[in-house]
């Protein structure tokens, strides 16, 4: 045994000999932005807990090396880390580059809010926190933390956003980097969006952010994702919320996986259920609502690379008021004369006719690649698909059919570059191609009310932004959009010689005699669009801030302005669009005023918007059908101007309570005869006092004050009916806004340690804290019922 022992020490000794341990491995650290040397970089061996630092130069040296592979991991405060493999058979040099100036870049704040996407314009930013606090709600109702911004609704569950005066196709709605594409000209048709998927919201207030489009001449809801950190690890959450008015809740869950390398996974759902909702005196009936939502997503995120997958669907399936679905005029005469809604049934949480059943799927695929001594490249590919069912009170066969099926498609392509390499000046090339194809399903028993079309987008882009002083910002954006509609449409044909497009328009006639008395059409527009934006940013010192934008935006009309021509059952009258509305141009002015200190912020932001052939849609008297009298709302073009202020205040009183404010004041009204235009916000404003104690359990508690005041100022659109049945006319009164109303609300939260890694917080409010009786100026079903009574609401969080 021993002469088996002496071999072995034979062999240790002549290779431990003949290996050469004598290699060196040198090089550099240079910062990958702008090549520059990085300074104290440390250089470790991971295989044999070896280390140096780079020198002022950014050289490094270790030597005595033997040969064999090694991991060598590169790290500098304020740097992302970099790892490598090596191979050593020589001496080996390698530069290594490390981007300094990562913070710069990504400026994510540990309060989970996103990067500001403009300098100069106003913007304003929702943290992760907030928006969890409103799982339950929409995206509509979240934005209205933001002062300015105000909701049009249809009830309570069909909400959409409006900033400064304006919603629907003048807001453009981003989520995850893709503009969303859901039907947004309707009033009534809301954001297919489950803010559960969103890591935070900024809000900007008119068309600064050029890269999302040219024709957001009202503003941007950008909604971001979460950002993985690089750590291996796995977490999730899971929110259980329930509400009495109602009587259901919601339940939001989420796990993500996350790599050190880079990689990350992350799949959530959400599912909401309610029955009737109730006015503080009754119960409006068939308002319930079901939905449920899923994402996915999954990629791979370094500094210098990465690309990322997602999937997201949400189906919503939502009633609608049943006394506002009017009969005919008499109905609607009756409505607005009643206290109350004309039908009221007992609590139920069937959901049937008129309601919306709509399904939204949404496909992503980007990447990025950043280049040394250059910046950033990144492209884009998304698809989506909405499929949206109106359905209409009917009896037979056809009570189950939809009276609107419409199949929304649309694919987008996107390329980005962005050159940083001087953070001082950064500049941003993109470009966009579209195209989208509706359906409308002519097999519904009704008159289509939005035809078949082809529609084709292309834009080119171009930002930049120059720090002059640490003190002074410049930031510049230009852009043009090519816009093509090629539709499809039957015309009655007295209706097209009434409208006088016998004259204007007999190019797109395609077949006027074998159709009855219905004529086949092919309307062809083409709209060239320019934006431009340029603002600056000041600080006049560590407190005071001021920021300024001059913008100018155009919006072509969408295909509701151009097309419609119909009963629109969902809003229970017929819409009337126009072939000659062209594009509306809007040249706004921003300022705002921000200080801050240790105790104080007070934001104030004013804002003056003239638009060039704004298209308002307004009731123009009644039309008989086969259905009744129904009101008719027709879309017409005039010059108008909005201003207004905004003001957002919060101020620490002592170290436990702390006071907010945020006001709003908005007018609109034409130019040439100064009237009032329809639908502007009233003025409002909300107050509230918080208190904090953290060592109870981090609890905290809030009392909101909001007081809207009544609109004063609006078009005056009222018209008289003949009705047969009393042999007399009388008024229809379809402008008079509803009286002024002032609503408490309230709302305590605590935190739960569960474990060393799971929290729970338990969250409970209540609005319309007095059950108070009142009817917003914006919500549509004003003229048939009261809005929502008293709704107390607990929410259970727990991560995990």
């Amino acid at each position: 045994m021993k002469y088996f022992y002496w071999v072995i020490a034979f062999f240790i000794i002549y290779y431990g000999q003949a290996q050469n341990c004598s290699y060196i491995f040198s090089g550099k650290v240079l910062d990958f932005h702008d090549g520059k040397a990085i300074e104290a970089a440390t250089v470790y061996i991971k295989e044999l807990n070896r280390f140096t630092v780079t020198n002022r130069d950014g050289d490094f040296k270790i030597d005595k090396l033997c040969t064999g592979e090694y991991t060598v991991i590169f790290t500098h405060i304020g740097c992302e880390d970099k790892e490598i493999k090596i191979n050593l058979t020589s001496n080996l040099t390698q530069t290594v580059r490390l981007e300094h100036h990562i913070e710069d870049l990504n400026q994510i704040s540990l309060t989970g809010k996103a990067p500001k996407q403009t300098r100069s314009g106003q913007e304003t930013r929702i943290s992760a926190e907030t928006l969890e606090s409103y799982s339950s709600l929409s995206l509509g109702d979240v934005l209205k933390e933001v002062s300015g911004v105000t909701s049009l609704n249809t009830g309570n569950t069909i909400v959409k956003p409006v900033i400064n005066g304006m919603h629907s196709s003048r807001i453009i709605i981003m989520t995850n980097g893709v503009r969303l594409q859901d039907q947004e000209w309707g009033v009534e048709h809301a954001p297919n969006i489950d803010i559960n998927n969103a890591g935070a919201v900024s809000v900007i207030k008119g068309s600064a952010a050029l890269a999302f489009g040219g024709d957001a001449i009202g503003g941007v809801v950008n909604l971001k994702p979460f950002q993985f950190k690089k750590t291996d690890s796995i977490f999730g959450k899971t929110i259980l919320s329930g509400q009495t008015n109602g009587r259901g809740g919601s339940l939001h869950t989420a796990i993500t996986k996350t790599y050190q390398s880079g990689w990350y996974a992350s799949l959530n759902g959400t599912l909401k259920n309610y029955g009737d909702f109730e006015a503080p005196d009754y119960v409006l009936s068939n308002t319930g609502m079901r939905s449920g939502a899923l994402a996915f997503q999954t990629g791979y995120d370094t500094f210098e690379k990465g690309f990322d997958l997602s999937y997201n669907y949400i189906h919503n399936n939502i009633g609608i008021l049943r006394a506002s679905h009017i009969g005919n005029i008499n109905d609607l005469v009756n409505s607005i004369n009643s206290q109350q809604p004309l039908v009221i049934n007992p609590f139920t949480r069937d959901i049937n006719s008129p309601r919306q059943d709509v399904d939204h799927h949404l496909v992503k695929l980007s990447a990025f690649k950043r280049i040394k001594d250059f910046g950033k490249i990144m492209v884009q590919y998304d698809y989506q698909n909405n499929r949206r069912f109106e359905f209409d009170v009917r009896i037979g066969d056809n009570r189950n059919t939809p009276a609107v099926d419409l199949e929304l498609k649309t694919h987008s392509v996107l390329a980005q570059v962005r050159k940083d390499i001087n953070l001082d000046r950064i500049y941003t090339f993109g470009i966009m191609g579209r195209y989208q194809n509706n359906f409308a399903n002519p097999d519904t028993g009704v008159r289509r009310l939005i035809p078949d079309y082809d529609k084709y987008d292309f834009g080119a882009f171009f930002t930049s932004e120059w720090k002059i002083t640490n003190d002074f910002i410049i930031d510049a954006g230009l852009r043009y959009d090519f816009n093509r509609i090629d539709a499809q449409k039957f015309y009655r044909i007295s209706r097209w010689n009434d409208l006088g497009y016998n004259e204007d328009f007999p190019e797109f006639v395609v077949n006027d005699t074998d159709f009855g008395t219905q004529m086949l059409t092919n309307p062809v527009f083409n709209y060239h669009n320019i934006s431009a934006a340029i603002g600056l940013t000041y600080d006049l010192n560590d407190e005071h801030k001021l920021l300024t934008n001059l913008s100018m935006a155009m919006r072509p009309p969408n295909p509701a302005e151009l097309f419609s021509e119909g009963l629109h059952h969902s809003a229970a009258r017929i819409e009337i669009g126009d072939l000659r509305n062209d594009q509306e141009t809007a040249y706004r002015w921003s300022g705002t005023y921000n200080y801050q200190n240790n105790q104080t912020n007070v934001v104030v932001e004013a804002f003056y918007n003239y638009i060039n052939n704004y298209i308002v849609i307004e009731p123009t008297g009644t039309e008989q059908t086969i259905r009744g009298a129904f009101p008719v709302w027709q879309y017409r073009q005039t010059n108008a101007q909005l201003f207004g202020i905004d003001l957002s205040v919060t101020h620490e009183i002592s170290e436990r309570f702390s006071f907010s404010n945020k006001s709003s004041f908005i007018k609109g009204y034409e130019t040439n005869n100064n009237r009032p235009l329809i639908d502007i916000p009233a003025v409002r404003t909300i107050n509230s006092i918080e208190f904090n104690k953290t060592e109870w359990n981090n609890f905290s508690t809030a009392l909101t004050s909001e007081y809207v005041f009544r609109q004063n100022e609006f078009p005056d659109n009222n018209f008289e009916q003949f009705i047969a049945s009393e042999d007399r006319f009388v008024l229809v009164d379809v402008s008079t806004p509803p009286a002024a109303y002032h609503l408490l609300n309230w709302k305590a939260s605590m935190d739960f340690k569960l474990s060393e890694k799971s929290i729970l917080n338990v969250n409970l409010s209540v609005n319309n804290l007095l059950n108070e009786n009142y009817r917003d100026y914006l919500n549509r079903l004003r003229y048939f019922a009261d809005d929502l009574g008293r709704n107390v609401m607990l929410q259970l969080k727990i991560n995990y």
